[in-house]
């Protein structure tokens, strides 16, 4: 006969700093008691999996909305001579911070980010910032660095990540810049996702 069915609720509560309260989300799931098994029990694991990583993904995107604020406004705040306040790659630049080299040449330093957003997650910024705050404000004389640093950029994802890579350069409070050093960064190892965030 048909067999019966019960209802249950697959409950996954995550306690976020999401707008300062709880995150709690319910979802629904019918399932069948004599036929669950392992095949149900791996798919309600997938879907609670699923589930964490999307509040995950969007508690890791607050963050980054929040530094690009606050990096914006110091930028907006400071001397208004185009090069912005001091950043922390001027101290990985200058040695006073440690970094995970990747590349290294007379105008352009590559490394790992120290908060990957995948399996390969690599900075490349210019050596001499010289008001390179932004893409959007960079001079016509800026071309060759810029040329160059795109080059490199490509270079590293190829022996990084043969099977595909992505290049994000975010330009202001809106494109989510937290630095106000033009870095491009050069992301990969995993299937990446469209549309990005």
């Amino acid at each position: 006969g048909i067999p019966k069915l019960r209802y249950s609720a697959t409950l996954v509560a995550t306690v976020a700093r999401l707008g300062g309260c709880e995150s709690l989300a319910i979802s629904p799931r019918y399932t069948n008691n004599s036929k669950v098994g392992l095949a149900g029990r791996f798919f309600q694991r997938q879907q609670q999996h699923r589930a964490f990583h999307r509040t995950s993904s969007a508690l890791k995107m607050s963050d980054e909305v929040e530094a690009a604020k606050k990096a914006a406004a110091e930028y907006d705040a400071s001397d208004k001579d185009g090069a912005g306040p001091p950043t922390v790659f001027d101290k990985i630049l200058s040695g006073e911070w440690d970094s995970k080299k990747v590349h290294d040449d007379e105008l352009c330093y590559a490394f790992r980010d120290i908060n990957p957003q995948a399996p390969t997650h690599i900075l490349v910024i210019p050596k001499k910032r010289d008001g390179l705050v932004k893409l959007s404000t960079a001079r016509e004389d800026q071309k060759d660095i810029l040329g160059h640093m795109l080059y490199v950029a490509g270079q590293i994802g190829k022996k990084e990540c043969p099977k595909g890579f992505r290049i994000v350069i975010n330009d202001g409070e809106q494109g989510s810049q937290a630095v106000y050093h033009l870095h491009i960064h050069v992301v990969g190892g995993r299937q990446l996702q469209w549309p990005p965030g």
